[in-house]
Order: C-alpha cells, then structure tokens, then sequence
C-alpha cells in the first residue's frame, strides 16, 4: 500500500510539471488491462491479467514525430490453472508489481493513427508466487530493475480519447539468478525468465490534438 501512495503521489506530480514547460507539451491518464506470460517458466500463454494505469507527457517535435514520457503502475505474471477433466492437477500462479517509466517515440500516420516505439524501465514494488495453492517461500526472487521494449499503436476516437494496443517484452532477465525453464532472448548467454505482455487502454489527453 505505501509503494501504491508513492506511485500515485508520483503520478500527481509527473502530471503537473510535465505539461506546463512549452505550447507544445500535451499530458494525460491511461488505464488498461494486460494479459501476461513469463517466457521459461514452461507455463505459455497469456493466462494472466493486470491492471495497467498511469499517466503521460509528451512533446511534438515535428508534424509526424512525438517524444512521449510515461509513468505507470503495471501488473504482470504467470498462471496456470488445473484442467481435471484431463487429471492435469497442477496449478501455478505469479504476480509482480512494477512501477515503469517508458520512453516512447511516436509516428503520426494521420490524425487517427500514431505508431510507438521504446524502451522502460520497471521497477519491482512487490510480488507473490504460489504453487499447488501453497505459497513459495525462499525461491528466485525478482530482479529490482527490469528492461523492456514496448511497440504499439494508438487509435484516435474523440478529440481527446485514443485506444492504444502495446505489446512490453523484457530484455533481461526478470529474476536474480537463473531459474528451471530458461529461455534464450536477443543475444548470446541472455538466459533467464522474461515478462511477455500484450495491454489494451485507453487514454485520455488533456488538449485536443486536431
């Protein structure tokens, strides 16, 4: 709870400097929902939900160019359910918290359609790991800091409204020391286990665009 006050204390400030430095600066909220994986821990798929919210300041440089400056609160994890019916009795189930810190550079199509590219850091403000309804105690504990590689697209529906699909894959590894299932990603000796989300918001902008 104290980590989730600071975010939010954060995110009231982050909001009110951002914007006022130039004509240019634009800001607002987003809130969303992410399904999410963590590639090598053996359990694919998109099996768990998140809660994804924060906020935005971003800067147009040129018609078609934007820097866009994030701070957000985001859920992620793994879980993996029984299936009875065929005597599948295991059950697996993983959150970690992270407050991230995006920096995005935009491509404007056209008045409707942006598209995004870059990195974030995350960093961990609490997890939970369970398996068979117990919980894990004394495993491989998260990494503080993580890498990511966000892309996506933003969709415009009002003046001030836009939906935005975004997928944020880690680059490095997400735990302090290596763990069963490893897998190999983006260069030689990168082993690990690695947070895989897809996230679907909307954003609210507090000037209009057009």
């Amino acid at each position: 709870m104290q980590n989730f006050k600071l975010f939010i204390f954060s995110l009231i400030l982050f909001l009110l400097v951002g914007p006022v430095k130039g004509q240019f600066f634009n800001g607002g909220i987003m809130a969303g929902v992410a399904g999410t994986q963590i590639a090598g821990d053996t359990y694919s798929g998109f099996h768990k939900a998140g809660i994804y919210a924060g906020g935005f300041v971003n800067l147009q440089i040129s018609k078609r160019s934007i820097f866009q400056l994030e701070l957000e609160y985001f859920q992620k994890g793994s879980r993996k359910n029984p299936n009875y019916e065929e005597d599948d009795f295991d059950q697996y189930l993983f959150r970690v918290n992270y407050i991230e810190m995006p920096v995005l550079y935009q491509y404007v199509i056209n008045e409707r359609l942006k598209l995004e590219v870059g990195p974030s850091l995350g960093f961990l403000t609490g997890y939970y790991e369970e398996k068979n309804t117990e919980e894990i105690k004394g495993g491989i504990r998260p990494a503080r800091v993580t890498f990511q590689i966000n892309a996506g697209i933003y969709v415009t529906l009002t003046r001030r409204l836009m939906f935005n699909l975004r997928t944020n894959n880690s680059l490095l590894n997400i735990r302090s020391d290596n763990a069963t299932g490893d897998v190999l990603r983006i260069f030689p000796g990168n082993y690990g286990q690695f947070n895989d989300c897809l996230v679907m918001s909307i954003a609210y902008q507090f000037r209009d665009t057009w």
